[in-house]
């Protein structure tokens, strides 16, 4: 049976007969838009490609990239989401699968193909998908999951680069434009535009192209600060819904619990929810649906702290029911931080990247789930030395501290560590590269338990 049109009326979104729709799922990280806490590499997903090209050569790498994209999600993934009673996946996707930055403008097949492939096995298992560009031309934020090598979010700064999006989506709604089984487009994740002045005549701009080509689908739309900040939106938006991303303190701090004191400041059920109406008090003051694009801990195998990370993302996902929030939870699949699935330990990829895997987590290189512990006689001093020397610099969007951790640990410890990645891969021939790559198929990896158990509970009710 086809899935159903998704439509925004007032603050909800429902089906074309005027039923409720609360779209509940995961995202799809990793897969068209690669994450270095997700599948392990150092620094950025284009740095991890040129590593792998140099490795294993042409034929090995694009081996190992085709067993990679086809079989990181596949229907037996669909097939699982749908047993648990998902019913939306969101799915990331680079610029990089359409478009060449030495051919702008020149679409690529290959990208239309594999989105094609996803939104047909999410629809035969009664799944909506979400489209989302998580990695835009000249990087729409600072950090890594926008294949950024640097600290700067060139795609404000450049209308070349935004001229390139608008075209890109317009090539999008035009390709989907009559598929109900896309819920609707998610036009740039987590932006971060540090004037504030450019995002919202951007949005103004790309939604008039969208709706030149396609007037049905859903728009949703991240708010600017890494989908925090909602101040440069006026009026919404007919057919759009605005999303805010939800992470806990307690749920990414390694030193936490729950309830309990993370970073020394205290979190409960209370105070979760206070921080939830924060975050949507725009969706609810303009009478628009709520959408948590994205959320969700970290889980590091102490087995305290992750049940209590469980506890804590009981007590969101019930407050997301309370006020009739749809979710995408972050993330499906990766390699053991944060998935509801994840490569087995013993799996032949992950041991072949034992050593580089070491490496970062002990240099802390990765933002989303690493940590200076083992770096403090370097991290110590530079933050003494700006401390005193610039106590008032507070850069965008997250102050001093990220800043540093940014600069330092992201980029000048993670670069060099991208060598050591490479070297893991040295002499692996093409067949063998695409069985590396096959260490992500369904059937190959393991459902977190716990995690599988406290969704299907949730998405029972």
């Amino acid at each position: 049976m086809p899935l159903p049109w998704i439509v925004v009326d007032g603050d909800r979104l429902a089906d074309e007969a005027g039923r409720t729709i609360l779209l509940r799922g995961v995202g799809l990280g990793g897969w068209m838009n690669m994450e270095n806490f997700i599948t392990g590499y150092p620094g950025t997903e284009s740095q991890h490609r040129a590593a792998l090209l140099a490795a294993l050569g042409p034929e090995g790498y694009q081996r190992f990239f085709d067993r990679f994209l086809d079989e990181f999600f596949d229907d037996a993934d669909a097939r699982f989401l749908a047993d648990l009673g998902v019913n939306a996946l969101r799915v990331p996707f680079s610029y990089r699968h359409f478009e060449d930055d030495d051919r702008p403008f020149e679409l690529k097949h290959e990208g239309f193909r594999r989105l094609d492939r996803v939104v047909d096995a999410c629809a035969r298992h009664g799944i909506h998908t979400i489209l989302d560009l998580h990695a835009a031309p000249g990087h729409q934020n600072q950090n890594w999951h926008s294949d950024n090598p640097t600290h700067h979010a060139f795609f404000w700064d450049h209308r070349h680069f935004q001229d390139r999006v608008v075209h890109l989506w317009e090539a999008l709604a035009d390709h989907y434009r009559d598929n109900p089984a896309v819920a609707g487009y998610n036009p740039l994740n987590e932006p971060a535009d540090p004037s504030g002045e450019v995002i919202g005549p951007f949005y103004q701009r790309l939604e008039r192209a969208v709706r030149a080509v396609d007037s049905r689908h859903v728009l949703f739309l991240d708010g600017n600060r890494y989908s925090t900040d909602f101040s440069m939106f006026d009026e919404p938006f007919a057919g759009a819904v605005y999303t805010a991303h939800d992470y806990a303190l307690p749920g990414i701090a390694r030193d936490s619990r729950y309830p309990g004191h993370a970073r020394g400041e205290w979190f409960d059920r209370d105070v979760l929810e206070k921080t939830f109406l924060r975050r949507t008090e725009f969706m609810r003051r303009t009478g628009t649906p709520i959408w948590i694009g994205e959320f969700g801990p970290i889980y590091t195998g102490d087995r305290e702290r992750d049940e209590a990370c469980l506890r804590m993302l009981t007590d969101q996902l019930d407050i997301y029911r309370d006020h009739g929030a749809s979710w995408s939870l972050w993330t499906y699949k990766d390699i053991g931080l944060q998935g509801l699935v994840h490569a087995r330990p013993d799996s032949p990829y992950l041991r072949r990247i034992a050593p580089a895997l070491e490496q970062k987590n002990r240099l802390g290189t990765d933002s989303w789930g690493g940590t200076d512990q083992h770096i403090r006689h370097v991290m110590g001093p530079i933050e003494e030395l700006l401390d005193a020397e610039v106590p008032d610099f507070a850069p965008y969007p997250w102050g001093r501290k990220a800043w540093m951790s940014l600069l330092v640990r992201n980029i000048l410890l993670a670069e060099p560590m991208v060598e050591r990645f490479r070297e893991c891969f040295e002499g692996v021939p093409p067949e063998e590269a695409a069985e590396l790559a096959g260490s992500f198929a369904f059937g190959r990896c393991v459902v977190r338990a716990d995690l599988a158990d406290l969704l299907r509970g949730q998405l029972a009710t």
